[in-house]
């Protein structure tokens, strides 16, 4: 798995599109990010949000790690 790929993740919510990008591996960083902006009450961007993206994420790490182990 090249670790240098450039991930992204996006959800639209009301009128508002999010899209985040970030490199491989730094999946914690952008959690952090989700946490921020869901703790900020000026975003309309929430903790279910948060959840649902994060839970994206994790989707996609555990479909690459399968293909690792095959």
């Amino acid at each position: 798995m090249q670790v240098d790929r450039v991930r992204q993740l996006s959800l639209v919510k009301n009128g508002h599109r999010y899209v985040f990008r970030y490199p491989a591996g730094k999946e914690a960083d952008i959690i952090g990010v989700f946490a921020s902006m869901a703790a900020d009450d000026d975003h309309q961007f929430d903790w279910f949000d948060a959840a649902v993206l994060s839970y994206q994420m994790g989707r996609r790490l555990e479909v690459d790690l399968e293909r690792v182990e095959q």
